[in-house]
């Protein structure tokens, strides 16, 4: 179990209690920015050379695991209420801290070192792991330093809207308007690069909606990106209040576009969302599945409405999928193909066949083939009477006499009879 940098250092408005936090030390730990600010206060007291030596042996690797945190709390004497405080400096300083290996605590002469290499090896393999551990360095960023970078990255558009609208600028002018783009390019990467922890934090509620955690966030990001651009400082909101919308918006898009083999319009997406959210709300109210005259009346739609979106919002499943523990079947093989001819019928139709065979047989050559081609009998296709006269080198009246014929002897009750049963 890794605790992700991403987890210590995600920002929330909402104040966490103290007390709460020492309470739940021992799983993923949310820490806030009003919290990283205090850390220093706190830990002031404390080895402040334990403390360096346990943050630098940790960037070494990017991750610690919990052995070596104890240890280091006990070398440095610090008490358990400080634990959440040592926590979030380490994922400030974009630092994991990951569960002990099973071979690590069975295994007695296991050192800590041979332990962080067993977990490098295993964050190779992680793409997410990995991504969360380079974004986990990058420092968040102040008020102050926000606004900063937003009026860099304004000056930037502008100077890179000049330059492409106005084609009489100076030499002198165009040059100065150039370094502001590229001093805005500079910004508009570093506003970004510094809160990519929050893309995470948004699209890991989305995750197991048919996309990919890096999917979400590499379209989460495009959202960023959009928001750096659209951020007006001058409103004083919080940058990050102001890109989650953006953020929440580009995943949901990218959710409604490429989550289902079959595309739905984002404003159909946008309305099954909504009666989702209101099912489960009933559920939690009712005690049980609300119907759907219960949903349009709560909605105010057409309960027509209510049960098409209904109907849209089921997932398509393959008929390859795998069924059973062995893996053996697939979901194909349980359903039933309308289409498909009974073994009753396929036994009769052969039947009618081999009987249409035995009256055939009693024809003279002639007849019989007259017969196969005027019917479809012989490849399917009823052929018309020139292109049967063409075939026997006869003519169209003496193919329709000999047809003619045939019928009436066919029509019989001795031979009419045999074939008859097989139409009740």
């Amino acid at each position: 179990m890794t605790l992700p940098a991403l987890e210590l250092a995600e920002r929330t408005d909402e104040p966490r209690p103290r007390a709460r936090r020492a309470r739940r030390s021992a799983s993923p730990v949310r820490t806030t920015s009003r919290t990283l600010a205090a850390v220093p206060d706190e830990l002031d007291e404390l080895d402040v050379s334990a403390v360096a030596e346990l943050i630098a042996r940790g960037r070494e690797t990017g991750e610690l695991s919990r052995a070596e945190l104890r240890e280091a709390l006990e070398a440095a004497d610090i008490g358990v209420e400080l634990l959440p405080a040592l926590i979030a400096r380490l994922g400030a300083a974009g630092i994991d801290l990951v569960e002990e290996e099973e071979g690590e605590r069975a295994g007695a002469g296991t050192t800590a070192a041979a332990g962080r290499t067993v977990a490098d090896h295993a964050g190779t393999a992680d793409l997410v792991r990995m991504y969360l551990r380079e974004i986990g360095k990058v420092p968040l960023l102040n008020a102050a330093q926000e606004v900063e970078l937003s009026k860099r990255v304004e000056a930037g558009l502008f100077a890179e809207h000049k330059l492409e609208t106005d084609e009489n600028l100076a030499e002198d002018l165009r040059r100065d308007l150039g370094v502001l783009v590229t001093d805005g390019q500079a910004a508009k990467q570093q506003l970004v690069s510094a809160n990519l922890r929050l893309v995470v934090s948004v699209a890991k509620k989305y995750s197991g909606r048919g996309m990919t955690l890096l999917d979400l966030v590499q379209e989460g990001n495009l959202g960023l990106i959009r928001a750096v651009e659209k951020f007006d400082y001058a409103k004083g909101y919080k940058f990050s209040t102001y890109a989650t919308w953006w953020i929440r918006q580009a995943i949901g898009r990218a959710l409604a576009d490429q989550a289902r083999t079959i595309r739905i319009p984002v404003h159909v997406v946008e309305q099954i969302n909504k009666i989702t959210r209101l099912q489960r709300q009933l559920v939690s109210t009712l005690g049980r599945e609300p119907t759907d005259e219960e949903l349009a009346f709560e909605l105010d739609m057409p309960i027509e409405q209510v049960v098409e979106l209904r109907r849209y919002a089921q997932d398509t499943v393959s008929l390859e999928s795998s069924v059973g523990d062995d893996g053996d079947s697939v979901l194909g093989d349980f359903i039933e193909d309308s289409d498909a001819t009974s073994p009753a019928d396929a036994a009769s139709y052969g039947a009618m066949q081999d009987e249409i065979d035995n009256v055939l047989g009693a024809l003279n050559p002639r007849e019989r083939e007259v017969m196969r081609l005027r019917f479809g009998l012989a490849d399917g296709k009823q052929h018309t009477l020139a292109e049967v006269g063409n075939r026997l080198g006869l003519t169209r009246e003496r193919i329709r006499q000999i047809e003619r014929d045939t019928l009436r002897e066919l029509r019989k009750p001795a031979v009419a009879g045999r074939l008859r049963e097989f139409l009740d």
